[in-house]
């Protein structure tokens, strides 16, 4: 009984094998039948051809290929290497006696050529990167500290070590040691906790004052009118700087919030210089400087938003009058257009800053002299506010300085 069924399977595949043949003898002997042939003679020659057809010895078919394991040659590390050098994280492959097999071409860059079988306490000096290292080695388990590197420049790493789940011909287990930069978060923190401690220091003097004043007021100088008189004008003085501050701290956030959408509207640079000039003209007769603009017949248009570029100007010029009020004079130059890019010039004719303040000066409530700019009622945040309205407008400012010759801010556009 076994054997009929073997058999009988046997022709089953054999039939299957020959489906397309048969189903063409099939559709043949129909269209015969229907062009007139005899059916029995029909049948009986097909049954003849299909007895052959399932007769005839098939070719044998190779077995499938069968995927043998493929152990990875860690001695030979070119697909690590590969994988390793698309990443931008610096990365060493250590073995288990503490010899680098390999480096990407980050951890390269970062910290030059460490040849390979180099010993990692001749490459990395790091005490707490060592004993990480030594402990994951013994332990098995994953690590991780943070790590500051001063030279070549001043960096901040997580160091991470890990078992790779890969071991070589050799039986020696490899070790991955990964280093993530976090330099600029840690810079952002840092400026974060200084904006905040500046800040709160801005607004701490004039809130001592009001206070200090108001308690005068509501005790000694409770009935002197002249009193009176005086400190409600410094009260007054006090609570406008705190005013301006939190107007300027306010805009900074606005700014910062969409400075990733560039402005699209076209505005005309020449009458809008015009009106900052005239707009500042009161302030720059109480100072008794001369601004004078200089623009071009032809337009100048550029893509921007017209209030922040107005705010930019008019900072610019405010301080070119204030700070470079010994000049007596403040040229505002417009430029460019066509296939040139535009540029505002501001040009002042003060004492000018020098070399080593320059870099810092768009830094939040940097000043260069602290005295000067709160007695010409300066929050420390104008500049501050002009790099980041340009950032936005994707223009730069260039600043040019020498000591007792002026300054000139450009804005190019």
């Amino acid at each position: 009984m076994e054997e009929k069924k073997t058999v009988w399977q046997h022709l089953v595949d054999r039939a299957w094998s020959e489906k397309w043949y048969i189903g063409l003898s099939v559709a043949a002997a129909c269209t015969a039948i229907v062009l007139g042939v005899h059916a029995a003679a029909v049948l009986l020659f097909w049954l003849v051809w299909m007895a052959a057809l399932l007769s005839r010895s098939a070719a044998p078919r190779p077995p499938p290929p069968v995927a043998a394991p493929t152990p990875i040659e860690t001695d030979n590390l070119g697909l690590l290497a590969s994988v390793f050098n698309a990443l931008d994280t610096p990365i060493l492959v250590v073995a288990a006696d503490e010899t680098v097999l390999l480096q990407n071409q980050a951890a390269e860059k970062a910290f030059g050529t460490i040849p390979p079988n180099s010993d990692l306490s001749a490459r990395v000096r790091s005490p707490g990167i060592l004993d990480m290292v030594r402990e994951t080695i013994a332990t098995g388990k994953a690590n991780q500290i943070e790590h500051s590197e001063r030279l070549p420049s001043e960096a901040v790493y997580i160091v991470r070590v890990a078992a790779a789940e890969i071991r070589s011909p050799a039986d020696r287990r490899l070790y991955v040691l990964s280093y993530r930069d976090i330099s600029q978060a840690r810079r952002i923190d840092r400026m974060r906790s200084d904006f905040v401690a500046n800040a709160s220091h801005e607004l701490r003097t004039p809130l001592a004052s009001l206070r200090g004043f108001i308690e005068t007021l509501q005790g000694p100088a409770r009935n002197d009118a002249k009193a009176h008189e005086k400190f409600l004008g410094i009260m007054h003085e006090q609570a406008t700087r705190m005013s301006r501050l939190v107007d300027d701290l306010l805009s900074l956030s606005r700014l910062e919030l969409k400075s990733h959408i560039a402005p699209d509207e076209a505005i005309n640079l020449g009458p809008l210089l015009g009106h900052v000039r005239d707009t500042l003209s009161p302030l720059a007769e109480d100072l008794d400087v001369e601004v004078t603009l200089v623009v071009p017949e032809q337009p100048i248009v550029v893509q921007g938003d017209r209030d922040e570029l107005t705010e930019v100007f008019e900072n610019l010029i405010e301080n070119a009058c204030k700070y470079g009020q010994e000049g007596k004079k403040v040229e505002v130059v417009l430029s460019g257009g066509g296939d040139q890019p535009a540029e505002v010039s501001v040009r002042d004719h003060g004492p000018g800053i020098p070399a080593e303040h320059v870099p810092r000066i768009t830094e939040r409530f940097y000043r260069v002299n602290v005295e000067a700019s709160r007695s010409k009622k300066g929050t420390g945040l104008g500049l501050a506010i002009v790099k980041h309205i340009l950032t936005r407008h994707r223009a730069r400012l260039l600043v040019q300085s020498e000591v007792g010759k002026g300054t000139v801010f450009t804005v190019r556009f």
